[in-house]
């Protein structure tokens, strides 16, 4: 589908449409971080796993009583897209949700900023830019050592590969959204990825996923982790570039640790809260410069 194309089907004249893309990459942050904090209150009880399919079940469901999409009448290439999407987000979900079943939320979310800011830093040709990267690096040591040596070695991994995941997930989105109307290649997705994480929900979650604790709890995560970040996400990265993203995201980190203050308790440590702002510095710097892409007509 052309970009023209991809344009006119798009509902611009609606609410998202109209809202600018930097109040929408705010607003899914604040949503998701808000979101996975309340997950976290559900490992006890259904483990990572069952937290991460609770909320792409829920989140389908939503999207797809949205959007309709419809399997017919696409191209391989589009099934391919909305497929791959699919494995992202599932992948990303159960990754991070595992690191943070092991490591303090603020934390989790920072060392998986490494993804945004990489897509940041790629999409720079500036030697300056080796700095920031510096910078960051010097920022997840400053977490991982000294007064949180503690940490959870696997939980360190699990966020960095979410990291990844998540560079991959920028990537892979701001295709979904030029190839796909609406958010209908995200509803497609979110199918995806919640048939591809069933088994392993019921492995960890077995009957205590259909608890009504579980369930309303569930909901509540897959509304404020899945449908609303991520149709806010699909809409402003049709209108900014993947690296002007990756910086709008520097706040991650923040609203990560104010959610895990908030609703689980999770305090930060001084030297904590210094590499966090290590990283948020490098991201802002990263690209300080980039401007906004014009929107495709």
């Amino acid at each position: 589908m052309a970009a023209g194309q991809t344009a006119t089907a798009s509902p611009r004249s609606g609410l998202l449409g109209r809202a600018p893309s930097g109040a929408l990459v705010l607003s899914a942050i604040a949503s998701v971080q808000f979101g996975s904090a309340i997950a976290a209150t559900l490992f006890a009880q259904i483990g990572p796993a069952g937290a991460v399919w609770l909320r792409l079940l829920f989140g389908m469901i939503v999207l797809v009583a949205l959007w309709r999409p419809r399997f017919r009448g696409r191209t391989r290439y589009e099934l391919l897209l909305a497929t791959t999407f699919g494995l992202v987000l599932a992948c990303m979900n159960l990754s991070f949700y595992e690191a943070l079943h092991r490591i303090p939320l603020g934390i989790a979310v920072t060392i998986e900023f490494v993804g945004p800011l990489g897509v940041a830093v790629a999409g720079s040709r500036r030697a300056v830019d080796l700095v920031w990267v510096a910078l960051a690096a010097a920022g997840i040591i400053a977490l991982t050592r000294g007064g949180t040596s503690h940490l959870n070695a696997l939980g360190v991994l699990f966020a960095l590969l979410a990291g990844c995941l998540w560079a991959t997930y920028i990537l892979v989105n701001a295709r979904v959204g030029r190839a796909f109307e609406g958010g209908s290649g995200l509803a497609l997705a979110m199918c995806v990825a919640a048939v591809v994480m069933l088994p392993f929900g019921i492995a960890q979650g077995g009957r205590h996923l259909l608890e009504p604790r579980s369930l309303a709890l569930g909901a509540a995560v897959g509304l404020l982790s899945s449908a609303i970040p991520y149709s806010f996400e699909v809409e402003a990265l049709r209108r900014i570039r993947p690296s002007v993203f990756g910086v709008l995201m520097s706040i991650e980190p923040a609203m990560a640790a104010l959610a895990g203050l908030i609703v689980l308790g999770q305090s930060l440590a001084a030297r904590t809260v210094l590499g966090m702002a290590l990283v948020v510095i490098a991201s802002v710097g990263a690209a300080r410069r980039t401007h906004e892409a014009p929107i495709a007509v």
